[in-house]
């Protein structure tokens, strides 16, 4: 369900068993406030740690690598991968920064090309479902929009109920409300409104509704929620890209879908796809390639990641 920036602590929460947990989080609120620089240094060092340790996501990066890009020969997929490590240490700290610090230093250093395309949509008191991919910038860059527009944002629950709480919170700093995935009566109610939604459909989330389409040429299982709730609510569906440039970061707003929804529920999640499959090619040091994306096929469960 959506929540309001005064969600208070459960009594449940209060519990003993939960004490280490909320230690771990006053922990990251003080990461948090570190300077930027060190943040970025402190991220490169978790990343390779994360490059030597992580066994099972490496495999699953160095084999998504192969299939999105077997064009490019194992030296240049070597780099990829250290690179997509070296993003996803310090975009740990992106997300607590974004979550519980300060951005008054990035405020300044930040690009915005098409912001246009959403003040025309705003004006017009159209839903917008903008569509990103998983990109370890995701939540900085979130935050960053919210200086411009007033955005929503829809999200997994974790089962830690400590780290959902702290995420939650942090979270309704700046957004206008979070919505669970689940949550599709107040998702389209808020688009129905003419509301903002920031959207990455671009996982294998089981037990959904979902088609085989292209990703990178190779089947990917796909939520068609996009198709869904454009379907449902008339909303405009456009696509979000950003990445970081040094310690500056770039918000990219395409204009929307052209003729979307479509009565093909099919070519309009491909569509999704190659969007985000566009802004990867832009970035694809910064994409999470750590996720098993292509782990279910036609057929069944792939043989990729054993």
């Amino acid at each position: 369900m959506s929540e309001s920036p005064s969600h208070a602590t459960r009594p449940s929460l209060r519990q003993p068993r939960h004490w280490p947990m909320f230690a771990a989080m006053a922990i990251a609120v003080l990461i948090a406030r570190l300077p930027w620089m060190l943040q970025r240094a402190l991220g490169r060092g978790v990343g390779w740690l994360a490059l030597h340790l992580a066994g099972t996501r490496r495999r699953a990066a160095e084999v998504n690598l192969e299939l999105c890009f077997p064009e490019q020969d194992a030296a240049w997929r070597a780099r990829l991968l250290r690179d997509s490590f070296d993003a996803l240490g310090i975009g740990l700290f992106e997300f607590a920064r974004a979550w519980w610090g300060s951005i008054d230093t990035i405020r300044p250093q930040t690009r915005i090309e098409g912001l246009e395309h959403l003040t025309r949509l705003q004006a017009e008191g159209r839903g917008v479902l903008l569509v990103s991919g998983h990109f370890m910038t995701l939540e900085i860059c979130g935050r960053l929009l919210c200086d411009h527009v007033p955005l929503a944002g829809m999200y997994r629950k974790h089962r830690n109920p400590v780290f959902e709480w702290a995420v939650k919170r942090g979270r309704l700093r700046y957004a206008t409300a979070m919505f669970a995935n689940e949550d599709l009566r107040a998702t389209v109610r808020h688009l129905k409104k003419g509301g903002f939604l920031w959207y990455a459909p671009d996982q294998d989330m089981r037990g959904k509704d979902t088609v085989f389409v292209p990703f990178f040429g190779h089947a990917a299982a796909t939520i068609t929620a996009t198709h869904q709730l454009a379907r449902l609510t008339g909303c405009a569906v456009v696509p979000f890209f950003h990445r970081r440039e040094g310690g500056r970061y770039l918000l990219k707003i395409a204009p929307p879908l052209p003729d979307f929804p479509s009565d093909d529920v099919a070519a309009d999640t491909a569509a999704v796809n190659a969007a985000i499959e566009d802004m990867v090619r832009e970035a694809p040091g910064q994409y999470l390639w750590i996720h098993r994306r292509f782990k279910r096929q036609p057929g069944g469960r792939s043989t990729y990641y054993q």
